[in-house]
């Protein structure tokens, strides 16, 4: 399996990787993201065994099954032991790891945030501090992973690298911005490879500060900055995993159809689904849901593409999906185009960087574009999120966060009779408390291992959203 990047417009032999060299990389030099050169095509026959693996074997070794189609330099007798260290009922509390809970008929939940940082981000995010440790140790090299977080995404990969050997972090996230259990989970952190740094601005300012420098090789190359971000290909691959464990869990036969709904504001969770679906998983809609910050609401029904100005991205109760600039969007869209590097380039490196926006609207790949690919979307607001909240805890008697709240209300407009539609949650309540008790009165359930949080000892550090004092910052705590 070779990878490419999506920017590329090179034939050459050269230009093509192999996973384990992307794994630590992130960003392509060209600025572009990495998709393999094809799509590994799921049969019948494979489906079928596959729905046995997990039924039989469990979730670690249909990851195995899974990964194995996209990493083959790593044997494959130590890639089913990453899996199976990675993905166990001790970490993520349930013997199927992704469990489905109905809530009326024909409409799941399936549970992604169970592990140590109780967000779907630990899915992908425990394999990947296992991938990292895994191949250092190989290379005998170390790494400064820079990443950018609007609440899950840094503390599931601080708890999944600290403490890993050859491993430092450099998280940013706005100031202010996150939930003050978010805050408190990654500030509170103590370990000696971990460094959490709060920036003035919104997260589309850190994600910039990430990007730009990926994009300096020079300083890349000499500190071995690597991501784990959605834009590192590892992390997206690993959630294609639980897209086929939910189907198998919601359906009895292969001839069934699903439809999933993934609140989404930077586009990795629900490009894992696009992947899913353009390897024969059978998936009748991928269903877009987002906050306030509609800039992907407003592509799927208009074709224009326009993200906002940090002013323009509006504070909500669900702030994970605050985002302006959908950094995995860059995937689909160059698989829409019909994987067109040099038209993605003009786009994205292009047109948006110019001008804040491109319009599809009159490209005839576009105009095609729900049908042959599945996507369809919708916004929520904060009165939506209340209103989903009280009337899902009534109803069925579960609890959710503000962004599978997002998620619900969306998922009921595109119910289809037939076809089950599964929500993907995105994090436990207690990681936004204050609207839960907005909505229903009370507090939200607290795990043991996290009373007390809010109140721990914080390590720190503000900086402005400026790309020279981040490297200055990652260069004076290399040694």
């Amino acid at each position: 399996m070779k990878y490419l990047s999506t920017r590329s417009t090179s034939t050459a032999p050269t230009e093509r990787k192999r996973f384990c060299e992307i794994l630590l990389e992130g960003l392509a030099p060209d600025g572009g993201l990495y998709l393999p050169e094809t799509y590994p095509q799921v049969d019948a026959g494979t489906l079928a065994r596959w729905r046995e693996v997990y039924g039989a074997s469990g979730y670690a070794d249909l990851a195995f099954e899974i990964l194995s189609l996209y990493i083959d330099d790593i044997p494959a007798a130590d890639l089913r032991s990453i899996c199976r260290k990675t993905y166990t009922e001790t970490v993520f509390g349930a013997k199927e790891i992704v469990p489905l809970k109905e809530l009326e008929p024909g409409l799941y939940l399936e549970a992604l945030s169970n592990g140590p940082t109780l967000a779907f981000k630990d899915m992908a995010m425990q394999l990947l501090g296992n991938l990292f440790e895994y191949e250092l140790a190989r290379r005998g090299e170390e790494i400064n992973i820079l990443g950018a977080t609007s609440g899950d995404t840094g503390s599931a990969a601080e708890y999944a690298m600290r403490g890993k050997k050859g491993v430092r972090v450099f998280m940013t996230s706005p100031l202010g911005r996150m939930s003050p259990f978010q805050q408190a989970q990654m500030f509170s952190l103590m370990d000696e490879n971990i460094h959490n740094i709060a920036v003035d601005g919104v997260f589309d300012d850190c994600q910039d500060m990430v990007k730009a420098v990926s994009n300096d090789l020079v300083f890349k190359r000499k500190y071995k900055i690597g991501t784990v971000n959605s834009i590192n290909w590892a992390r997206l691959m690993a959630q294609v995993v639980y897209y086929f464990a939910g189907y198998f869990l919601a359906t009895v036969s292969n001839t069934e159809k699903v439809s999933f709904t993934v609140p989404s504001g930077n586009f990795g969770n629900v490009c894992a689904g696009h992947v899913a679906r353009m390897m024969g998983l059978p998936i009748a809609r991928l269903v877009v849901a987002t906050n306030e910050n509609d800039v992907l609401d407003e592509f799927f029904h208009t074709g224009v593409y326009r993200v906002r100005t940090s002013a323009d991205t509006h504070e909500t109760s669900s702030p994970s999906m605050d985002i302006s600039k959908a950094s995995n969007f860059e995937r689909f869209v160059f698989d829409l185009l019909g994987r067109d590097a040099a038209k993605t380039q003009d786009l994205f490196g292009g047109q948006l960087s110019e001008k804040g926006r491109f319009d599809l609207s009159g490209d005839p790949a576009f105009k095609g574009a729900s049908q042959r690919y599945g996507f369809v979307s919708g916004s929520s607001t904060h009165a939506d999120r209340l209103a989903t909240i009280r009337q899902t805890f009534e109803k069925s008697g579960a609890m959710i966060d503000t962004h599978t709240a997002d998620g619900l209300k969306v998922a009921r407009e595109y119910l289809q009779p037939g076809i089950p539609m599964i929500v993907l949650e995105t994090a436990l309540p207690i990681k936004f408390a204050q609207t839960i008790v907005e909505a229903l009165g009370r507090e939200p359930d607290r795990p043991a291992r996290f009373v007390g949080l809010e109140a721990m000892p914080r390590r720190v550090t503000r900086m402005a959203a400026d790309v020279v004092q981040i490297k200055s910052y990652i260069a004076a705590h290399c040694g």
